[in-house]
């Protein structure tokens, strides 16, 4: 069995770098990754109201419909435990002396 054998050149860590980064700045990165999240979110309440939508219609699964439900909630809960987070670190900041 032989190993690879990874080269790693200046170049590459940047490209690779920008690539998680998201082009090199790190507020369009963290921007992006927070807009890709409260799409999953939104995403997460659509599916549970159309799995709701087609168990009230007689087609759905009652389990899909628990399933997508949870989802959703868990989803709102844990924006919202974010939320209070970020909050929480802002008003630290703001009673920080000068």
């Amino acid at each position: 069995m032989t190993t690879p054998i990874l080269t790693v050149t200046p170049a590459g860590v940047a490209q690779a770098y920008e690539r998680v980064a998201g082009g090199g700045d790190g507020g369009a990165g963290f921007g992006a990754a927070l807009g890709q999240a409260m799409q999953s979110i939104v995403a997460a309440g659509t599916e549970a109201d159309a799995q709701s939508v087609r168990a009230i219609k007689g087609g759905g699964n009652v389990t899909e419909v628990a399933t997508a439900v949870s989802r959703a909630e868990l989803a709102l809960q844990s924006a919202v435990a974010i939320r209070d987070k970020v909050v929480q670190a802002y008003q630290d900041i703001m009673r920080m002396p000068i």
